[in-house]
């Protein structure tokens, strides 16, 4: 996703921003933190495990999952937003880019990234999580495809042409660059969730909270009065029969390996 450092700098800064309210606002992260989690157990570790990395581990909610699954193992939680990694406790915290990883080689059996990689190059950050890993380890993926906040893309292409929601990867692309890593990918799965709001500006509040506001690239101007009216009435077509606005959330899960 990212465009270069200033790019990265400003969703360092909104996540690190969002760090107190975000375990409140993120319910699909929560969703999709559960079904990455049943997709990990599917898919298990073949070696024994005692150290696991949670890659862009945000707050970390998935310890606890991690933890359960993994009950001997030191669990390592790393992510790039100092605020949310204050929020950790009880585990060695690492503040760091998943592009440049301040790990040994093969210091750890198993990865855990969930909706974190969309925010990075993947070939960068598949190398780096490729290194680190043990041979005959496994790691576990969930990030975001091109169908993504599909309703927003196409409701601001009625107002304007900036790139109001960044161009996700599709899974051929992960599925790529993690073979290019040295990863065999075990298991690909595409997946859809959706943020629901009863109105367009509660829907916008609810990503913004999270984090994600930085979803184009580059600064715009505020929308006028006339084109957020465009907007809403745009994206009155899409509500759902239960009176409810979405935004989904096109997720595709990997399960991967480095080999012995």
């Amino acid at each position: 996703m990212t465009d270069g450092p200033a790019s990265k700098a400003r969703v360092r800064q909104a996540f690190h921003r969002a760090a107190e309210r975000y375990d409140q606002a993120a319910l699909v992260q929560r969703e999709i933190r559960v079904r990455l989690a049943a997709f990990a157990a599917a898919y298990p570790c073949t070696r024994p495990v005692r150290r696991v990395l949670d890659a862009g581990c945000g707050t970390g909610q998935a310890l606890g999952l991690l933890a359960a699954a993994h009950p001997a193992a030191e669990l390592l939680a790393l992510d790039f937003a100092p605020g949310m990694l204050a929020r950790v406790a009880g585990h060695p915290r690492i503040c760091a880019d998943l592009e440049h990883l301040p790990l040994a080689a093969g210091c750890v059996d198993a990865l855990w990234s969930s909706l974190a990689l969309q925010w990075c190059t993947p070939r960068l950050a598949l190398a780096e999580l490729a290194r680190v890993l043990h041979p005959g380890g496994a790691g576990w993926i969930a990030t975001l495809g091109p169908h993504t906040l599909h309703e927003l893309r196409a409701a601001f292409a009625t107002v304007d042409a900036a790139e109001h929601v960044i161009p996700f990867h599709p899974p051929e692309h992960w599925q790529a660059a993690a073979g290019a890593a040295g990863l065999r990918v075990r298991a690909l799965e595409r997946t859809a969730c959706a943020a629901l709001a009863p109105d367009l500006r509660a829907l916008l509040r609810s990503i913004k909270a999270i984090g994600a506001q930085s979803v184009g690239h580059g600064p715009r101007a505020p929308l006028g009065r006339a084109a957020w009216r465009r907007l809403e009435a745009d994206y009155e077509n899409r509500r759902r029969s239960d009176g409810l606005l979405p935004a989904t959330y096109d997720v595709i899960l990997l399960a991967v390996e480095r080999p012995q």
